[in-house]
């Protein structure tokens, strides 16, 4: 697949196939997905790859904070990945301190960069995906048990297409760059 035509045919996908995901296809995703950069090539990025239907429908129903559109979204995807981040890294000195006034912001920055990242080659690798922003926190951490040193930073529900969505309108460049 050619660059720009992966870029511009991505789509944000919420009806999937119940075809389960081999276990290699999210290999060959994350091999790619692990050259994002990231803050002074911290790669702080992690994927939990969420297959279990107990455990999808439970994220589902409590840990959406009522969202159902998210909601009837995660229980018939076949799959979840939860992007987490290493703390503490992304936008640090040494020393602890921050490296700019983003401050903690960088870990967020990274955690998109790799999720965008992701969510090219799954396409690329016929999968369609929708990054999801509405959870609690706390409480799919809880649910999963995202190990200590790392925090959520989206969920990106997974799985082979069963819908193919049009190309919502753009904006023209010339709203969107210029030049001082």
């Amino acid at each position: 697949m050619e660059f720009l035509d992966c870029i511009k045919g991505r789509r944000s996908i919420r009806k999937f196939k119940s075809d389960k995901i081999d276990h290699e296809v999210f290999d060959r995703i994350v091999e790619a997905a692990r050259y994002s950069p990231s803050w002074k090539n911290s790669q702080t990025a992690r994927y939990i790859v969420v297959e279990d239907s107990k455990l999808l429908n439970k994220i589902a129903e409590e840990c959406l904070n009522g969202f159902t559109f998210n909601a009837n979204t995660i229980k018939q995807s076949p799959a979840l990945v939860l992007v987490t981040y290493v703390t503490g890294r992304s936008g640090y000195e040494k020393d602890g301190s921050f490296s700019t006034s983003k401050g903690d912001r960088w870990e967020m920055f990274d955690s998109g960069i790799a999720s965008q990242t992701f969510s090219l080659v799954a396409y690329a690798e016929g999968l369609g995906c929708v990054i999801l922003g509405v959870f609690n926190e706390e409480m799919v951490t809880e649910a999963v048990g995202i190990p200590k040193d790392q925090k959520l930073a989206t969920m990106i529900a997974i799985g082979y297409p069963d819908i193919e969505p049009n190309m919502p309108v753009r904006k023209e460049v010339s709203e969107l760059l210029s030049y001082k």
